[in-house]
């Protein structure tokens, strides 16, 4: 049986279908024609993660665990999981295949980039909690939060992209909330949902999601 370069976890449902479409798209513009990115789809039922999260606990570690350990026995050498914050158990827990981390990726990133010091955008969780800004603190990466009612605000954003309920002067003002803060140091999205429906085009914002889903076609296309 031929090895599939690639499995993903399916979680969240618009942001897992972020994901696939981006791995669809960039696959096709790598190969043309007809082409879809060849992966396997391990789909979890994502209400029995997500009521567990943010925190991490043994509870949610068995719960992922189930899931990490159907994808052990897959064919795959690389795996894709479409939510940051889960990534937190992910570290947990003892995982043969390569995860493309978004963190690790994002942080090779920053620094090829020679940024010293960067905004955050997220949850509000994540903002504020240690598991992000202490890896890039450690890689002598300087974190600037945005303003508490802006935090508020990203996850507003956050919460009606993930219900689907945004509208477009939602996302206007989230757009020019990244434009403003991006002419001071660059952003980095470290949220699924924030990823859907980022501005386009702005070179002072990093989007983890990306990273993961650019690091994972340039593997199948190896």
């Amino acid at each position: 049986m031929p090895t599939n370069k690639l499995a993903v976890l399916g979680l969240g449902s618009r942001s897992t279908l972020y994901y696939l479409s981006e791995l669809n798209r960039l696959y096709n513009e790598a190969k043309g024609d007809y082409s879809t990115c060849p992966f396997i789809l391990l789909n979890a039922d994502f209400n029995a993660i997500n009521s567990l999260l943010p925190y991490t606990s043994n509870e949610l570690d068995k719960a992922v665990e189930q899931y990490t350990t159907e994808i052990e026995n897959l064919n795959a050498e690389h795996l894709l999981i479409p939510n940051i914050t889960l990534h937190e158990t992910i570290d947990r827990l003892n995982i043969s295949k390569n995860v493309l981390h978004p963190i690790s990726l994002s942080i090779k990133k920053i620094k090829d980039n020679k940024w010293d010091k960067v905004i955050l955008f997220g949850s509000f969780f994540s903002m504020n909690a240690s598991y992000i800004n202490y890896q890039l603190n450690s890689n002598g990466i300087e974190i600037s939060l945005p303003k508490e009612e802006d935090m508020r605000f990203i996850d507003d954003v956050r919460k009606h992209i993930y219900n689907d309920t945004e509208t477009p002067e939602l996302i206007e003002k989230y757009h020019l909330l990244i434009n403003t803060y991006s002419k001071k140091h660059p952003v980095i999205l470290s949220c699924t949902e924030l990823s859907i429906l980022k501005p386009k085009g702005n070179k002072n914002l990093l989007d983890m999601a990306d990273v993961q889903i650019k690091q994972a076609i340039k593997y199948i296309l190896e």
